[in-house]
């Protein structure tokens, strides 16, 4: 009983398919390219879901924020966490992506047949500052929508949030709910194209060790050490340092505490499953109290996504270095916007990072790569969500010292 549940979890059947994958890709070598058209099939399910994903997520999201005005202080301080250690995460990620290169040293010419058009896409010129600010603002917002123009997409959206933020409650209340609606229409959308997965994720594993052979395994093994390097020093530096300064909370106690909801998200890959035990540790184990934690855990199981704002960073950069750009001040900056953005609008729930398409259109950064990690989304996935929920408790507890007197 307990094999046949095993067995039926989605997270596990994806691991099958990534070693089954592997193992046919290893045998039936040039050969596993006959699988090629299941991998980009399921890429192309997902890319379906980009757009309108991110539009009613962004709403949604910015909608919450837009409301805790009226929270006072407790409101300004929690937004103030959010987003800050969002940018910080984002930066961190560019920085040791740019440190330890996991993307240089790959032979293109292995993998040259992956690529729809047969070739290595090239990066066009980085535009200027202003070329890029005027760039966030679509003349058309339809336009930007219809051409997938990512960056405008999410500003529109942002905008259109908080504009909802500041209706009345009865208007502000009914738009809230249509959107929040939609993201759950969606997300179940993304539940039946997750039901193919294991299928997808066998065939693009086999296509790319038969094409490419186990040296981009090897490199997307490095990419899962410099990612895992960036989440310690977030989560043992970053978040350490701001409990210590800004709560009355010890850093030693406050991770020995937190060991029993960071096992459930790891194991769920999923802020909002791992909510009640999140809720349950600060407000009993840690001493937060019950207004500050209802306001700021769930706020943070839907808008507070460190984990996704360093993977995000961390793999842009990578796929640069890959296709070897060069990225200026402009692609940097697109990455930063739509990676905070885009970690403000992620769901808290399981699957694919769908976001990384768009952080890799705002910079002009060839999405044909994307295959070579998706098929390990889910080991990030695990990682991510853990340091997703310790954030959200971080925030917990110093929100709590500042409103109430550390």
């Amino acid at each position: 009983m307990k094999f046949k549940k095993l067995v039926s979890n989605l997270g596990v059947q994806i691991f099958i398919a990534m070693f089954a994958g592997i193992g046919a890709g290893f045998l039936m070598k040039e050969n596993a390219n006959m699988f090629a058209p299941l991998g980009e099939l399921f890429i192309k399910l997902l890319m379906m879901l980009v757009i309108p994903l991110i539009s009613v997520s962004i709403i949604s999201g910015a909608a919450s924020l837009g409301r805790t005005k009226s929270a006072g202080k407790l409101g300004l301080a929690t937004v103030a966490y959010y987003l800050g250690t969002t940018v910080f995460a984002v930066v961190l990620g560019l920085v040791f992506a740019n440190v330890f290169k996991p993307g240089v040293g790959i032979d293109l010419s292995a993998i040259q047949s992956m690529f729809e058009r047969g070739e290595i896409p090239e990066a066009t010129a980085a535009p200027g500052f202003w070329e890029t600010v005027k760039g966030f603002v679509p003349f058309n917002p339809f336009e930007a929508f219809a051409t997938g123009n990512v960056i405008q997409v999410l500003f529109f959206c942002l905008l259109v949030g908080l504009g909802i933020s500041t209706l009345k409650q009865e208007k502000r209340e009914f738009l809230s709910k249509c959107f929040d609606n939609m993201t759950e229409a969606l997300i179940w959308v993304i539940g039946i194209v997750m039901r193919v997965a294991p299928i997808g994720v066998f065939a693009l594993m086999a296509d790319a060790v038969g094409t490419c052979g186990f040296d981009i395994l090897g490199s997307i093994i490095k990419l899962l050490v410099v990612y895992t390097m960036a989440l310690i020093v977030h989560t043992l530096g970053g978040f350490s340092l701001t409990i210590k300064l800004f709560s009355r909370t010890s850093v030693k106690r406050f991770f020995v505490k937190m060991l029993k909801p960071q096992l459930f998200a790891f194991t769920t890959s999923s802020s909002l499953a791992t909510l009640p035990v999140t809720f349950e540790v600060c407000e009993e184990e840690l001493g937060v109290s019950k207004e500050t934690a209802s306001f700021v855990l769930p706020l943070g199981a839907t808008v507070n996504m460190n984990g996704n704002a360093i993977y995000f960073g961390v793999v842009a950069v990578f796929f640069a270095q890959l296709f070897g750009m060069e990225l200026g001040f402009s692609h940097y900056a697109a990455i930063i916007f739509t990676a905070t953005l885009g970690s403000v609008g992620s769901a808290g729930v399981p699957g694919p990072c769908l976001l990384i398409f768009a952080v890799l259109l705002s910079a002009n950064i060839p999405l044909e790569g994307v295959p070579l990690v998706y098929a390990v989304d889910r080991l990030f996935d695990m990682m991510r969500t853990t340091v997703n929920i310790t954030g959200d408790a971080a925030c917990a507890v110093i929100v709590d010292g500042i409103t109430r007197g550390k």
